[in-house]
Order: structure tokens, then C-alpha cells, then sequence
């Protein structure tokens, strides 16, 4: 199936409509902004919090964005100063500026500057812009896009905190590269070759920029989107290498739910008490999350993929017949952030499916149902991968295979009443893992995962291992399941629904547009930490370095 390579023109009626949204969302936002500003009394000499995130929107208005403004907002009403650093043109090309179809197309500056100015009127706003270093430009030019991938360099800058030290920029960029161009494996080709120089030389721009920003602001602590896209995972670089407290945001695990941390947000780092174990009223709420999740009644950072779900067809049922048993293989999205963290035994998730594929040519009794992952191909938009898992099936002749049955990324089948009739699964990192685990079905995983901090699933740490431990269970009648398994399962489930995702949805509803937000009509009081203990988590955890937790009780 061909996907669309941009959205369909909107109607009239839905042109007037967007503006109207557009008028509202902007009349909300100057009325905050002016009530934060007649409120606020910072106090003389207090360091500031700085706030940077210049990969979570152009012209609209995402989650990420809606976050972080949320929270300076919040700081501000408590007599905190807060300071952003925010782009005038300050990168060659963007993260979410890059047209991966025509990259000679120069970023949308003009709409995302006028964005920034109507957001972020009630604070403190550091510009900055782009700075070319023909000396690092003449050195890129000559190199391939291996090389620039691996590309380091000693700053060699006196006036810089950070001389002397060395700047791994290329892998820095590399992963907002990969996202951007929606592809792992990378074209040694003019166009990627022109967006990674492009890349390395905004880096270095951001981190002579950013240096200088922090000896102007001296901020007591930094709030940065996620850490992964470039140009703030080089700000975080530059503030640790000035052991400066950063704190990093992503998406959460529910809807308008936020995830803050001083890790790297994109890895989810937990920390679940040991003795935390269940109550009857938390597995209640728990079952009940897990019911609509078995429906498809849910979404992924504002995303909802399937309006419904279909169970196995008459067909499927009949072919699996033909078989000793069904092994679940689930994909990942190859592109995707987290795929920073997960290859730590694999080179990448197609290197792990080329070992899966050895095992599935071993077994030909077993039937291996190989499933994309939902996000791969999102119809409508330039957000599908460039490299999905459809054509490495059909490039390797794995559809061919007798026992094999590949299911796209759009095809609305039930995954969860396919692992009930499965006899183990096989997961890179997808949260589907978890779960399973949580289904009493046992997961054998190729990718460091967000539940691999725990013992949840069979996660071996070589190659060889994980295709010995796939035959063990193949050849096995029965497979033992380590009752902590399921154990741990509910408690990191749980703890990431209820404790470290951060409900800002008393402030935030839907816009047409998948994936943005509007801000919900309510008063500048309701951002006091009194009023909201999402506000006071991260009053606390930002300015005191508590952690950004709920407290059981608290959770909507």
C-alpha cells in the first residue's frame, strides 16, 4: 500500500475552524502570560532556571512545548526567574525544520520565531543565532557520512568553558539525523551527507552559543526536551561538562502526561522502591488500564492508531492450525528515539531480525508471526519511516517463508489476543513486552528496553545467547516463567502509569491536528503548587533535586 506523502488540503470549513482554534489557543496564552507577569516577584540575585527546547514545535503547539511552558510558568508564580534560550535562525537546519523531500528548503523561522515570542512573552527570552565556522566546514566537506557519524574534535575556543575539551558531535547528532530522515541505516548520498554537515555545524553554533548563554544567566539548573535531539542533547552536553543539574523531559505514559527526570528522558530511568509491591485497589486501577488497553482504546504521545481492533480471522486460525505452536515477533520503529538506548546486544533491530530469521528457517513446525509496529506508517503525513520493516520482509523474502505470516503496521489485528495464543513472544523493545509479561506469556528480548531495568522478560546479552534461549524454548514442552517476572511486571507498569507520569491534563485538551495540544481555559492560580501536585513535584524536583514522583494518593 502506497502512504500519502503529505495531508490531504483542508476544507473551508476546516481552514475557519483551525483559525479559530489558532485565535483561541493565542488569546489563552497572552491571557496566562499576562497574569504570570502581574503576579511574579522574582527576588534580586536568585539564579534562574533555564529552559530550552527548540525540537518540540515550529508553528503549532505539541505536548513537549505545552510542558515546558506549563512548568516556566509555574516557576515564575513562585518567585523563581526563569530564562529561556531560544532560536532566531540559530541552526542551519532544524530537527523538525528539515524537509527530508526537498532539504535545500530553509527551516520555517519566521512562523516558529513569532511562536516563540507569543509563548514565552512572560519571561526572560536569550536569542540566539547561527554562527558558521568555515574552519570546521572546510574539514566536514571532505568527509563521508560514516565519518561524519563518528566525527569528533577538540574545542579550541579560550573563550569557551569548554576548551580544550572533546566534542563528540557526530554521534550528538547523529540520532536526530536518523529520526529526522526517518531511517536507521543512512545513504552515503549529497543529501545526507549536506543535512549532517548541516547538523555538526548548527551543534557547534548551540555550544559556543549555550556556553555563553550559561556564563550570562548562571542558572541554578536547566530544563532541556528529551536530551536526544541535537540541539539539546548539546546543551546538555555543555551544562554536565559544567556539572550543571539537567533535567530532561519527554512525553509520559498517559494521555497529557509528562515524564521528567535527571537522566536521559528517552530511557526512562526509574527508581521503584523494592518493598513497593501492589495493593488490591492499585491491581483494580491496573486491570482496569490493561482492559482498554486490550481494546485499542489508547494513545501514544497524542497518537491513536486504530479506532478499533480486530481479532485473528478465520483464515489466520485456520493456517496456524497447520503448526506445533505461534511465536509473536514485534518490531520496533526504527528511527524512533529510543532506539538509542536498545542496542546494546544487536547492532540494530535489523540486525536482530536477521538472527530472529535464522531461527524461524530452524523451526519450520513453529509459525513466527512478525508484526510492525503501529507508528511505522502513519498515514497522511511525512512521519512514516523511510525504512520500514514491510520492505525488509519483502527484500529478504521472509514473506515467502511457509511459516511465516507478516502483519503491517496498519492492519488493526488484535496483538494481545494473538499472544494469548502464543507460546512465548519475541520483542526488541516494544512495550508490548511488558505487557505480555503481565499476561503470564514469557518475552525473549533482543533490545534494552524501559522494563529491562527489572527483571521482567528473557533478556540475554549476546547474540549467541539469545538464539540459544530461543531454540531452548522452541525445543521446550513448557516454559518456566519466574514468578518475579510477572511480579516486577505490574510494579514498573504501575509505577510509570501512576507515579512518574505527571497529569498536566487539567490544563491540556486535544486539537484537531494529531499530536497538538490546546490549552484548556483556566485560571493562573491553578499553576501554584498549592493548587496542583504535579506543580509542586516538579517545584520540588527542579529547584531542591527531589524526585518527580507522585505521591500514591494524588493520582486524577
Amino acid at each position: 500500500m502506497r502512504i500519502s506523502e503529505g495531508k490531504p488540503p483542508l476544507t473551508i470549513r476546516q481552514r475557519v475552524f483551525h483559525g479559530w482554534l489558532r485565535l483561541q489557543r493565542e488569546w489563552r496564552v497572552a491571557r496566562i502570560n499576562r497574569q504570570v507577569e502581574k503576579h511574579t516577584k522574582p527576588g534580586i540575585g536568585d539564579k534562574p532556571v533555564a529552559f530550552f527546547n527548540a525540537s518540540t514545535r515550529l508553528g503549532g503547539f505539541s505536548q513537549n512545548a505545552a510542558f515546558s511552558l506549563l512548568t516556566a510558568w509555574s516557576l515564575q508564580l513562585a518567585n523563581i526567574p526563569v530564562v529561556h534560550f531560544v532560536c532566531k535562525s540559530g541552526m542551519r537546519r532544524c530537527v523538525l525544520g528539515t524537509n527530508i523531500d526537498n532539504p535545500s528548503m530553509a527551516p520555517p523561522c519566521e512562523v516558529c520565531i513569532a511562536q516563540s515570542k507569543r509563548l514565552l512573552k512572560s519571561g526572560e527570552m536569550v536569542w540566539f543565532d547561527f554562527q558558521f565556522d568555515p574552519e570546521l566546514g572546510s574539514v566536514l566537506e571532505s568527509l563521508s557520512v560514516e565519518e561524519l557519524s563518528d566525527y569528533h574534535f577538540m574545542v579550541d575556543d579560550p573563550q569557551l568553558s569548554i576548551h580544550g575539551q572533546i566534542l563528540p558531535v557526530g554521534p550528538l547528532v547523529l540520532p536526530a539525523l536518523r529520526w529526522a530522515l526517518r531511517r536507521h541505516h543512512l545513504f552515503d548520498d549529497s543529501t545526507t551527507r549536506f543535512l549532517l554537515q548541516s547538523y555538526i555545524q548548527s551543534a557547534y553554533s548551540i555550544v559556543k552559543k549555550f556556553d555563553q548563554f550559561l556564563d550570562q544567566t548562571d542558572p541554578m539548573a536547566i530544563v532541556v526536551f528529551n536530551g536526544t535531539m541535537y540541539p539539546e542533547a548539546v546543551a546538555r552536553w555543555v551544562a554536565k561538562k559544567r556539572n550543571l543539574r539537567v533535567i530532561t523531559q519527554e512525553v509520559g505514559f498517559q494521555p497529557f502526561s509528562a515524564f521528567f527526570t535527571e537522566g536521559q528522558a528517552t530511557a526512562y530511568p526509574m527508581q521503584i522502591p523494592e518493598d513497593f509491591e501492589l495493593s488490591e485497589v492499585q491491581n483494580t486501577r491496573l486491570d482496569e488500564y490493561l482492559n482498554q488497553r486490550f481494546k485499542g482504546q489508547f494513545t501514544m504521545a497524542g497518537i491513536r492508531f486504530w479506532p478499533q481492533m480486530s481479532g485473528l480471522e478465520h483464515d489466520f486460525l485456520e493456517k496456524a492450525n497447520l503448526f506445533k505452536q505461534i511465536v509473536p515477533v514485534f518490531t520496533n520503529v526504527i528511527n524512533d528515539t529510543s532506539q538509542v538506548h536498545a542496542s546494546t546486544v544487536f547492532t540494530d533491530m535489523y540486525d536482530w531480525l536477521e538472527h530472529v530469521v535464522e531461527v524461524i528457517r530452524a523451526y519450520p513446525e513453529t509459525l513466527f508471526v512478525i508484526r510492525a509496529h503501529p507508528d511505522e506508517k502513519r498515514l497522511g503525513t511525512r512521519k512514516h519511516s523511510r525504512q520500514p520493516v514491510s520492505d525488509w520482509v519483502v527484500q529478504n523474502n521472509v514473506d515467502q517463508l511457509p511459516n511465516v505470516i507478516f502483519v503491517d503496521s496498519n492492519e488493526p489485528l488484535s496483538s494481545y489476543e494473538l499472544i494469548q495464543k502464543s507460546k512465548f513472544i519475541i520483542v526488541y523493545n516494544s512495550s508490548i513486552g511488558l505487557e505480555a509479561a503481565l499476561m503470564g506469556v514469557p518475552v525473549l528480548c533482543g533490545g534494552k528496553a524501559r522494563y529491562t531495568q527489572y527483571p521482567t522478560v528473557f533478556f540475554p546479552q549476546t547474540p549467541s545467547e539469545y538464539q540459544k534461549l530461543a531454540a531452548q524454548f522452541l525445543g521446550q514442552r513448557e516454559i518456566d516463567l519466574p514468578e518475579v517476572f510477572i511480579r516486577n511486571a505490574k510494579r514498573v507498569l504501575y509505577w510509570q502509569l501512576y507515579r512518574v507520569s505527571l497529569p498536566f491534563s487539567p490544563y491540556l485538551e486535544s486539537h484537531p491536528t494529531p499530536g497538538y495540544v490546546q490549552l484548556k481555559k483556566f485560571a493562573w492560580q491553578d499553576l501554584l503548587e498549592d493548587h496542583s501536585t504535579t506543580i509542586k513535584v516538579l517545584t520540588k524536583g527542579i529547584l531542591l533535586g527531589g524526585p518527580f514522583i507522585l505521591p500514591e494518593e494524588e493520582y486524577p
